[in-house]
């Protein structure tokens, strides 16, 4: 997925281009931001719609390879988008007279040269191309379809895959040589199922995005819309979220977001955790009091910090807060 800058002045630190409050993900982010001016590859790995790509990115803004023009590439392929035959042709590129018509084409790896080159879905190239990628990874060269000298390129290679690729390895299907030089770092991103703190901050995010390109003046989501979110196991993750968000905001005809603007399937999916184990449905008044304790507790029991989270003012988180008996002064 693609996401833009998180911007917020709370005083959690900040991580260009990622939205997210969740601990875990922060370590995640440390680490990558340590070794990215290391040069050395990495892989990525995680579920689909976690955000791959995304790191991919983070790790190239701060590997020094791109400087604050932009200037070093960053260029990306879907390594299961393409038969063996086109894939090498869009890695290596070919010569003129290569074969039939041809006119010759600079490949990804040379034009990735001082730059990033991510291979998205790595596991899916047959086992004849990985022979291929190895020699370029290990010797850092190109030799294009039908050319006879190689040649030298400055690339860092960031793989990703939704595989579990120890299982890929011992079952022969991705060769174990290619895996440790892709592997040099793992970076493994959680689904979302598992950072649910991150839902209001990525829904947020996604609806201020989607009403200006749609014409549409939605600023805000409404609790129980928002109830229904973070009860949701998104197996999506992320970009299952960002569609919700977009098809919302295109039915929505007011400035709220409401639970009735989610797709019937994820309401029913959800609803089961609105019900008490008699049955019975738990009155709004009771979830909103849960649903704004807990965000005050991942707010460390900052109001300010938790008011922002929750898209409204101290002084009416203080109100909510004496209603309920939980003011703290």
């Amino acid at each position: 997925m693609t996401s833009p800058l998180m911007q917020s002045r709370h005083s959690k630190q900040i991580h260009p281009r990622v939205i997210t409050r969740d601990s875990g993900m922060q370590k995640l982010l440390d680490m990558a931001r340590q070794v990215a001016p290391t040069g050395c590859n990495i892989l990525v790995t995680g579920e689909s719609g976690t955000g791959k790509e995304l790191f991919a990115r983070y790790l190239h803004d701060h590997s020094g390879r791109a400087d604050g023009r932009g200037v070093a590439p960053f260029l990306a392929v879907n390594c299961g988008a393409f038969n063996e035959e086109l894939l090498a042709n869009e890695l290596f590129g070919h010569e003129k007279g290569a074969f039939t018509g041809a006119i010759g084409k600079t490949g990804l790896l040379v034009a990735a040269d001082g730059g990033t080159l991510f291979l998205d879905e790595v596991t899916e190239m047959s086992l004849v191309m990985q022979v291929k990628l190895l020699r370029a990874v290990q010797e850092k060269e190109a030799l294009p379809v039908g050319g006879t000298k190689p040649v030298k390129v400055d690339v860092r290679f960031i793989a990703a895959s939704n595989r579990n690729m120890k299982d890929w390895v011992a079952e022969g299907r991705f060769r174990q040589d290619l895996y440790y030089r892709l592997n040099v770092v793992n970076l493994h991103i959680p689904p979302l199922a598992e950072r649910r703190g991150d839902i209001p901050l990525l829904t947020q995010h996604f609806l201020d995005r989607a009403a200006p390109e749609m014409g549409k003046s939605v600023r805000t989501v409404s609790d129980e819309a928002l109830a229904l979110l973070k009860a949701y196991d998104f197996p999506g993750n992320v970009r299952e979220l960002e569609n919700i968000i977009e098809r919302g905001v295109a039915i929505c005809q007011g400035d709220t977001l409401e639970a009735a603007h989610l797709p019937d399937d994820l309401r029913d999916l959800t609803i089961r955790a609105f019900r008490r184990r008699d049955g019975r449905v738990i009155p709004l008044e009771e979830y909103e009091r849960d649903y704004i304790l807990w965000v005050l507790a991942e707010a460390g029991g900052n109001q300010t910090l938790a008011a922002q989270m929750l898209g409204i003012d101290r002084v009416s988180l203080w109100r909510k807060l004496k209603k309920y008996g939980e003011e703290k002064g």
